[in-house]
């Protein structure tokens, strides 16, 4: 039987449909299948183009496209009037050719003959004016109009497509969390309704926003307007307009998943959903298991602690691999120079990647994005671009015999918190939060994170509020502003019961409202910690920590003064009066809680982990040169170099290459954005 078959896609050559989420797909982990490919949106081409297109992506290697994102009236024109027929073709073709198909649910944007026919699709602004669907993404996916006519159009898509051979998957709505927020009397009644059923009373309603300030109380339910997303406005009301919008966001890939489930349950949901988009995004990390199969996304990286962070984030607690169902090496459309796609494909395998799609396949010639660079030049060329996919296609198709996808068992976990990210960046201009958080809360995750990464430990990046902890030998919580009751009673238990918390500055500082703890800090925590963190202050100098013998410099001023109680101080700053301190443990149950003082700082938490690692049972990976990682897979080593010089890697004995059939004895010399998967 084809590999294909022994893993997790319910491909059509599976006996039988499989259950999710509940479980994983039957034969994971184990041996698999990689996959490379494309987006194709075969709206732009004609039918002799097409022709020409999947000709050379056969020639190219491509087993997989991503098509259908994005063309809603492609599928329906009019209202009620559907044409399958060239899709069918296309379909048939890729089939053909031996190219599997993910058919993405197009639900975003709508088309014009929607928003014409159902005015509660169009957007209305903070100022109650209706906003024209000028660009994509523009529109309101609240409305009950849009939500019944996106079901239909998943009904029909599902099921004329969801038993062809070549279909391996559903995805849905492309970027929904980047669309837009809406302000229409409609979306009004719809935010009270929803702090209605979220709050009870009124009287809740007016503690949760602190309505007592400024002399804001509400006597009424017609007194409740929605909040400016972008300010003026207190946090706490901003707080429940963006999981207002998050919970919209899940409702409509909850319709989604429903109609995957019934008119396609042998083919899961790998969809580019961008939760973490700017303009809204929504809370994957608590909501995921109820309509993604496998972390899906568009792999844009720049960076390789920032990239590893995102696509990790994506992955969750999921044991199926990450897809990358859009994917460039640099940002929107560039793919760089030559070798770096293949150096962030290599990278994305790693971290469990299984796929990589480009975006785009051909250059578009129109609209909003047609500075974009495909595989294809604009006058329908190949460029270098489409063979260095190609040789991605190749390599792939070795490793794939090789142990990859990788299964990763994560050794630690790093929280992410939809509702800090928000509450840390409260809208302006009066909020406070604004001056005493200036240090952006990604930043001090990817820093807690770095260091961890940068030895080649294998990680898992989850909400901790609806994550099994007990999988991670040590959980990290850096910058978490915002500490929900979930969240709290779940690291409570974890220390208790044995595991190893290590939290950072800026973290339990607020509850669910927004509203900062009238408790001792960290709020909710403070007995497992063993302290209480009272003033915070900025230093005159970068501030320098003395732990275990040596001194670690920083390059932040910030620190909170710790009072401890139960905890012992295991490191002080050594350059501020006297050497209050840094590092705190406290002894908790059966496990421990750390608190470092500072925001996180990447030589302090570097020395910090690598003092628990032994005791923990932690095993590092491989040992690398800053810029290179790498990971054991089946007894065999890949490399990935992702600087721009060359870099010499130290190993033990005699190797060879397998994707550049070299023998190497005691040191690897990675090209620049070279990688290599060693066998001894």
């Amino acid at each position: 039987m084809k590999l294909i078959a022994k893993i997790a896609f319910a491909l059509a050559t599976l006996a039988g449909p499989v259950t999710f989420p509940l479980a994983a797909p039957i034969g994971w982990p184990g041996p698999g299948q990689l996959f490379v490919g494309t987006c194709y949106q075969p709206v732009d081409r004609t039918p002799d183009q097409i022709q020409r297109d999947i000709a050379l992506m056969k020639k190219a290697g491509f087993n997989v496209v991503r098509m259908g994102d994005l063309s809603w009236d492609y599928f329906e024109p009019e209202d009620g009037k559907f044409k399958f027929a060239e899709f069918d073709r296309i379909v048939d073709a890729m089939q053909a050719n031996g190219i599997k198909v993910i058919v993405d649910i197009p639900g975003t944007p709508a088309p014009l003959w929607l928003h014409r026919k159902y005015p509660g699709v169009n957007l209305v602004n903070a100022q109650g004016a209706t906003v024209q669907p000028a660009e994509r993404y523009m529109l309101d996916i609240s409305d009950p109009d849009y939500r019944r006519h996106a079901v239909r159009l998943a009904e029909k898509l599902t099921q004329r497509y969801g038993k062809h051979p070549a279909v391996i998957a559903i995805g849905f709505d492309n970027e929904i969390g980047n669309t837009f927020m809406s302000y229409s009397k409609a979306d009004r009644t719809r935010f009270v309704a929803w702090l209605k059923r979220k709050y009870g009373t009124l009287d809740a309603l007016n503690q949760a926003w602190a309505t007592q300030r400024w002399s804001r109380h509400l006597s009424s339910w017609d007194e409740v307007e929605l909040p400016y997303a972008d300010g003026p406005g207190p946090a706490e009301r901003n707080l429940d307009l963006r999981r207002f919008w998050s919970d919209n966001t899940i409702a409509v890939l909850k319709d989604l998943e429903a109609v995957r489930v019934k008119y396609a349950p042998d083919k899961p949901a790998i969809s580019n959903l961008w939760d973490s988009a700017g303009r809204k995004g929504f809370d994957y990390l608590s909501t995921y298991r109820q309509y993604a199969h496998y972390g899906a996304m568009g792999f844009y990286p720049g960076e390789p602690v920032g990239s590893g962070f995102e696509a990790l984030m994506m992955k969750a607690g999921l044991d199926t691999p990450i897809w990358f169902n859009e994917f460039t090496a640099g940002g929107g459309g560039y793919y760089g120079t030559k070798g770096r796609s293949r150096m962030w494909a290599h990278f994305g395998l790693l971290l469990g990647a299984q796929s990589v799609m480009a975006w785009t396949y051909n250059s578009h010639l129109g609209g909003e994005e047609q500075a974009l660079m495909g595989l294809l030049d604009h006058d329908s060329k190949p460029s270098w671009k489409l063979w260095e996919f190609g040789t991605i296609a190749r390599e792939f198709k070795t490793l794939q015999a090789l142990g990859f996808p990788r299964h990763t068992e994560p050794q630690v976990a790093f929280a992410y918190s939809f509702d800090s990210r928000n509450a840390s960046t409260p809208p302006g201009p009066s909020n406070t939060m604004r001056q005493y958080f200036t240090i952006p809360y990604m930043d001090q995750i990817h820093n807690a994170f770095a260091p961890i990464f940068n030895d080649n430990i294998d990680t898992a990046v989850i909400h901790v509020g609806h994550g099994d902890l007990r999988r991670y030998k040590m959980v990290v919580v850096a910058a978490d502003v915002l500490m929900d009751k979930a969240s709290a009673d779940a690291l409570r238990r974890y220390v208790q019961d044995g595991g190893t918390v290590v939290m950072t500055a800026f973290s339990a500082k607020v509850s669910e409202t927004g509203q900062w703890f009238d408790t001792p800090l960290p709020g909710r925590l403070s007995d497992v910690f063993g302290l209480r963190t009272s003033e915070y202050y900025n230093a005159d100098a970068p501030l320098d920590v003395g732990f275990d013998g040596k001194t670690v410099t920083t390059t932040t001023k910030f620190y909170e003064v710790l009072e401890p109680s139960t905890a012992k101080v295991v490191a002080r700053l050594t350059n501020v009066p006297d050497a209050p301190p840094a590092i705190t443990e406290n002894r908790y149950g059966k496990g421990r809680a750390i608190y470092v003082a500072t925001a996180a700082q990447r030589p302090v938490m570097q020395a910090l982990y690598r003092s628990l690692y032994g005791e923990l049972g932690i095993k590092r990976g491989p040992a690398t040169p800053e810029g290179v990682y790498a990971r054991e897979v089946d007894g065999r080593t890949l490399y990935v170099n992702t600087t721009t010089q060359p870099q010499d890697v130290k190993f033990d004995g005699t190797a060879t290459g397998v994707l550049g059939g070299r023998a190497w004895s005691g040191t690897l010399r990675l090209e620049p954005f070279g990688a290599e998967l060693l066998r001894k």
